[in-house]
């Protein structure tokens, strides 16, 4: 969430902000709650200082007198009057603060994904149309969406031989590369509990509904390893010489893709389930425009390493998400489609999930303040192997696995 002082400063500011995110937000009446808020809190805090005063005043060694007695009751009611409409406003305040998304930088392409800015590109792109991966797969008996919708629906499968050797072969390798770059491997809790989910801005209703909620408890299927990382430090005070901190998270990600059918949702490109690996970092303030770029170096590196075409995408305001500042996407290039498709993001938050989720440091002046957090794809394996199969296919229609992939392939050179 942004910092309410910020936003009593600038709301015509964050209004704005908040429109051309094609998002909604009653900053007028967040603030007059805000106000209502600080007015309850001062009364609440006065009557138990009359309190204090009070009891202070009475002799402990004599039987309190029947004025005395009065006052107290009197007293006492007022404050749980005060704390009860304090505790209804409070709800209201948090439920509205936490509706305004973050604020993005004034040179943000304005618009929706139509506006999203070209800002490089790597890579020859072929004219030659490849074999879909879909087809090439169930050629080769190495995926099954027919028997993963038997025993769970629309949208699982199953992945079979190499190509669960190949998936394998990118994790361990994406994970070996982020652990050389200073990132500490982690594996995560496959499901979180709903104030965890909130605070990383992960919860969109109605038709763009994405999280899986587990029925009776108060846990939630994450959708990324970012949501269990985000809250790993939670209500935790770090040293500022611990900073940065740097994980490579693994994990399943569950999504349930609502409104998301007809756009690329071919085999393995749009699913309920894959795998994936995060890479996330914690740091000061000042260092969060540079480590977004660094995670972004690390996302192309990777994909140069895998020898895939790709382009480097800035993301329009229309196109982000609530919790994002700013964010860079790279498609890779499909020679099926003839055309550049999502296959990793990077944004830099800030300190809005910070805030939310209380996650501070001290600085060398021993003052606490709230740190930015970062998150970048390193690898979403579905994804990743379309991009694979469709740009690594020789002329007899087979796989030919990538030079830096070969270690872990047990000797498999192609499929």
């Amino acid at each position: 969430m942004l910092d309410i002082q910020y936003i009593r400063e600038n709301a015509e500011k964050v209004a704005e902000k908040t429109k051309q995110k094609g998002m909604k937000a009653d900053i007028k009446k967040l603030l007059s709650i805000d106000e209502k808020r600080r007015e309850l809190i001062q009364k609440t805090e006065k009557l138990r200082e009359l309190r204090n005063q009070l009891l202070a005043s009475n002799d402990s060694s004599t039987k309190p007198t029947e004025e005395f007695i009065t006052k107290g009751r009197k007293i006492r009611k007022e404050i749980e009057e005060s704390e009860s409409s304090l505790e209804v406003v409070e709800k209201e305040y948090q439920d509205l603060l936490g509706e305004i998304p973050n604020i993005i930088p004034d040179d943000t392409p304005l618009g929706g994904e139509e506006a999203n800015i070209m800002v490089k590109q790597w890579g020859e792109p072929t004219n030659k149309r490849t074999i879909d991966h879909l087809e090439w797969a169930e050629n080769k008996n190495l995926v099954d969406f027919e028997r993963g919708t038997k025993v769970a629906g629309n949208k699982f499968y199953f992945l079979k031989g190499d190509l669960v050797s190949l998936e394998l072969a990118l994790s361990l390798y994406v994970m070996e590369i982020a652990r050389k770059k200073g990132f500490t491997p982690i594996t995560v809790p496959h499901m979180v509990n709903t104030r965890t989910m909130n605070g990383t801005g992960y919860l969109p209703r109605g038709e763009e509904r994405q999280v899986y909620k587990i029925e009776g408890e108060d846990l939630n299927l994450i959708a990324t390893a970012e949501i269990p990382i985000t809250g790993y430090h939670s209500d935790e005070i770090l040293d500022e010489a611990t900073l940065p901190l740097l994980y490579a998270g693994i994990s399943p990600a569950y999504r349930m893709e609502a409104g998301a059918y007809g756009k690329h949702s071919r085999g393995l490109y749009r699913v309920h389930q894959f795998n994936k690996v995060e890479l996330y970092v914690f740091c000061l303030p000042s260092q969060s425009e540079e480590w977004h770029q660094k995670l972004i170096a690390l996302e192309e590196e990777l994909c140069q390493n895998l020898n895939l075409p790709y382009q480097l995408v800035r993301i329009a305001a229309g196109d982000l998400g609530a919790p994002a500042y700013k964010k860079f996407d790279i498609e890779y290039w499909s020679p099926v489609d003839q055309s550049y498709k999502e296959l990793m993001s990077c944004s830099n938050i800030t300190d809005y999930q910070a805030r939310r989720l209380n996650i501070r440091y001290r600085n060398k002046n021993n003052k606490i303040e709230y740190l930015h957090t970062l998150n970048g794809t390193a690898a979403a394996m579905s994804r990743m192997m379309i991009a694979i199969i469709e740009n690594h296919q020789n002329d007899k229609g087979e796989l030919v696995i990538p030079e830096v992939l070969l270690q872990y392939m047990g000797g498999v050179q192609t499929i």
